[in-house]
């Protein structure tokens, strides 16, 4: 119950993390057109996202836990890693082995402006979850100074 802050900030942290991590790799990614071999034919690599959900089960986990005096707070879940559906992006160079009858290459579709903007959003948020780490660190530290 004491630590119910630190577990939420703790667990946005990992997430954090984990999408910074999916972020580069997709960036490492940006100018790979054969990531996977399917059905005899190599497929660029396509974008990953990281999806997220609430560590509880909603209103009524939160109603629950009260009742029985838990503590409501549940923190930040990864769910899945999906790829994104997006189509490729077609470049036209007739001279690569991988063009089609009509010499465009299939790229990934990986915006590299995206993704930049994705990683400073996600860096903010890890920023701002060790703020709050830090500071319900400090308030617990001052809570033990109390009882001596």
């Amino acid at each position: 119950m004491i630590f119910g802050g630190l577990n939420t900030t703790a667990s946005a942290l990992t997430a954090q993390r984990l999408r910074m991590d999916v972020i580069s790799s997709n960036m490492a990614n940006a100018d790979t057109a054969r990531a996977e071999y399917v059905d005899g034919k190599w497929q660029p690599y396509r974008r990953k996202m990281v999806e997220t959900a609430p560590g509880n089960e909603g209103f009524s986990s939160f109603l629950n836990k009260a009742m029985t005096g838990g503590s409501g707070l549940g923190g930040v879940k990864v769910t899945a890693i999906s790829e994104d559906k997006s189509p490729f992006k077609m470049v036209y160079d007739p001279e690569n082995p991988d063009a089609d009858d009509k010499g465009y290459v299939a790229m990934p579709n990986v915006d590299p402006l995206k993704e930049m903007v994705d990683l400073v959003g996600s860096t903010r948020s890890y920023e701002a979850n060790v703020t709050v780490f830090n500071a319900s660190k400090g308030m617990l530290m001052k809570a033990l100074e109390i009882g001596k």
